[in-house]
């Protein structure tokens, strides 16, 4: 399991001393990054090092716990409150603490609270990675020039110079590939047109084509493409599509 950080902020030293012991010896894998009594020292050290789980005294001098939160550049963390009475703990959750531990700091209520603060950690790492994972993939289709298109088998990765056709249904698109291929897709036509190059133009409200792969235009209303697909084109976009060529 990789580091996580902390700070702990509390006016008496006993309390800090005693809780750092305790994290210490039942999560070896936290360091924490410093104690604090004052609360502007705690303000100053929290935006500078940004922990990830705030262990905090509801009742400080001068600065409650309330007022040191409102302070703070960012709440990037988890927050867990530590109080002598359980009154506190409805005011706690509201600001949305990750839980609240009670004086004196049984070690069951504090595996419980910092197991918790743990797993969304280690979840909002999980989907930060995954974020940066389609990002970096949806840039190198881009640059590849190629399209993703879920499949009820997968995802399949498709040279758009490769698409011919494709054709909205039921809310699903069909697209007719240069090989003869057909592929069903549950993303709707909508969503293609977004992605889709400048090169593809929607000549009707169910049928997207690609523009490089035009072979004719016939006055009914039709335009033939390349693999003899004859594809209708609506009287509102005939204007548009000629003035491409």
């Amino acid at each position: 399991m990789s580091t996580i950080t902390a700070v702990l902020v509390d006016d008496e030293v006993s309390n800090l001393k005693g809780l750092r012991k305790k994290i210490e010896i039942l999560f070896p894998e936290i360091e924490i990054l410093g104690c604090y009594q004052q609360p502007e020292k705690a303000i100053e050290a929290i935006n500078k090092n940004l922990p990830q789980i705030l262990f905090l005294d509801i009742q400080m001098p001068r600065i409650d716990d309330f007022e040191l939160l409102v302070k703070l550049n960012t709440i990037n963390f988890q927050v867990i409150f530590v109080t002598a009475y359980s009154e506190y703990a409805i005011a706690a959750f509201k600001q949305n603490a990750t839980d609240y531990l009670l004086k004196p700091v049984a070690n069951d209520d504090l595996k419980i609270a910092v197991n918790k603060a743990i797993d969304v950690i280690q979840k909002s790492n999980e989907y930060l990675q995954n974020e940066k994972l389609v990002k970096l993939l949806t840039q190198n289709i881009s640059e590849s020039n190629k399209i993703m298109i879920p499949t009820s088998k997968g995802i399949s990765f498709i040279p758009q110079d490769r698409l011919y056709h494709l054709e909205g249904y039921e809310g699903y698109t069909k697209l007719h590939l240069q090989s003869g291929e057909v592929i069903t897709s549950s993303y709707n036509l909508g969503k293609f047109q977004k992605i889709l190059s400048t090169t593809f133009f929607k000549c009707h409200k169910s049928h997207i084509i690609n523009l490089s792969k035009v072979c004719n235009f016939e006055n009914e209303g039709y335009i033939i493409l390349e693999n003899q697909q004859r594809v209708p084109i609506s009287k509102t976009n005939k204007k548009a599509f000629l003035s491409l060529f």
